[in-house]
């Protein structure tokens, strides 16, 4: 950008983006698989149409009717005025930061972890300090609490489950975190209709932690990732602030319908969630018989290695015509879990690669506590914020 007057914290930044490659088996970016239903069509086209006609007033600023429908769908006696809307989670995650990041501001996460919480805290000039988890990938609450009293974090980052392990916080972990953390407590709930029965929900937690923040998607469990609808569930006091920051109108009137239309007809998509838990569970059995390392997920997806080379690996399976992820900490690689026809080609060109090169699985046991290791002190660098080592995971 050559002669652009670029900000000087984003010189040398890349842009965000996953691989986005036309071939015959695509598993990278955490889909739900399988599409609307020609039901669930039917009722989002008549959604639209009834909008169509209105499109030349703008939408319902604060999409109420939605946020009505939202906090049904996650009961807990949450009402409208707890639930708020917008493009996708990572534009509520952005809304959260510009309301209480900003310079000056400190935000914490606990890595390997979703990449967008570091590139946003970047973009709203927000310091981000990294955390680290353990060698099972969970986090350590006495640990955790360490960390908050050291940086004393403006707002403080928990994904459960987590991207790209798929791991699930103990609701003590969040607790522990909600009663060090000096600020907003974020618990990104991105894949939670995913989980294993009785993983709770840090919804659960709101009313007796005004501070905490759940947020949830519709891109993943509802399958409606085109149509980027993401919210989160809070104090009412946190909506009033993120009033503040939010643009006008930055929920259309076709997006409102679509994600209306969803909700009213939720058991449809929500009836594939089982199908991909009964896949999960699966792929991770014949991985482990693989003799790959596997976490434990509670998320559609599965981070599996170690392998000394994971590029070659992850091209290999490419050439395959399979596209999965390599992303998280070195030598793993993550696989989003398909459909049955996916998945057997994915085990059919994994099996092809590890047979051809059976050196290419580490026979080594991971260190006693993931480390993440910097290149500077944590917090520091372009714009105060570090980037996660390779690439980001798509929401």
């Amino acid at each position: 950008m050559t002669g652009l007057p670029l900000r000087a914290d984003l010189v040398g930044q890349t842009a965000y983006g996953a691989p986005q490659l036309d071939v015959p088996v695509q598993l990278n970016t955490n889909e739900n698989p399988y599409p609307p239903s020609p039901d669930l069509v039917r009722a989002i086209a008549d959604a639209v149409g009834q909008v169509a006609g209105t499109l030349n007033r703008y939408p319902d600023r604060d999409a109420v009717a939605l946020r009505e429908d939202l906090a049904s769908y996650l009961g807990h006696g949450l009402t409208a005025s707890q639930v708020w809307a917008a493009n996708g989670s990572n534009e509520i995650i952005q809304q959260l930061l510009q309301a209480f990041g900003g310079p000056g501001a400190v935000a914490l996460g606990f890595e390997p972890s979703y990449s967008m919480h570091p590139l946003i805290a970047l973009a709203t000039c927000t310091r981000w300090v990294r955390g680290a988890r353990d060698a099972d990938f969970g986090i350590d609450p006495g640990r955790a609490v360490e960390v908050i009293r050291a940086e004393q974090p403006t707002v403080t980052f928990l994904t459960s489950p987590n991207n790209p392990t798929g791991t699930s916080l103990p609701i003590e972990v969040i607790e522990a975190v909600c009663a060090a953390a000096p600020g907003i407590v974020v618990v990104d709930e991105a894949y939670a209709e995913f989980a294993r029965d009785g993983t709770p929900s840090a919804l659960a937690l709101l009313p007796r932690h005004p501070r905490l923040v759940v947020t949830r998607t519709m891109s993943k469990a509802f399958a409606l990732a085109g149509a980027r609808v993401g919210y989160l569930a809070a104090d009412p006091a946190v909506l009033r602030a993120l009033l503040l920051v939010r643009l006008p109108y930055h929920l259309s009137a076709v997006t409102q319908a679509v994600a209306r239309a969803a909700l009213a007809h939720q058991a449809e998509p929500l009836a594939t969630v089982k199908a991909i838990r009964a896949q999960r569970d699966d792929l991770v059995i014949y991985l482990r018989a693989r003799g790959l390392a596997v976490a434990d997920s509670d998320a559609n997806f599965v981070l599996f290695g170690e392998f000394a080379d994971r590029h070659v690996v992850w091209q290999a399976l490419l050439d395959r015509g399979v596209l999965i992820r390599e992303t998280g900490p070195a030598g793993w690689l993550r696989v989003t879990v398909g459909t049955p026809a996916e998945m057997t080609a994915f085990r059919a060109a994994l099996a092809a690669v590890l047979d051809a090169d059976p050196g290419a699985v580490l026979d080594k046991a991971p260190d006693a506590v993931l480390e993440v290791m910097l290149d500077e002190a944590p917090g520091t660098g372009p714009g105060g914020a570090q980037q996660p080592a390779g690439e980001g995971v798509r929401r």
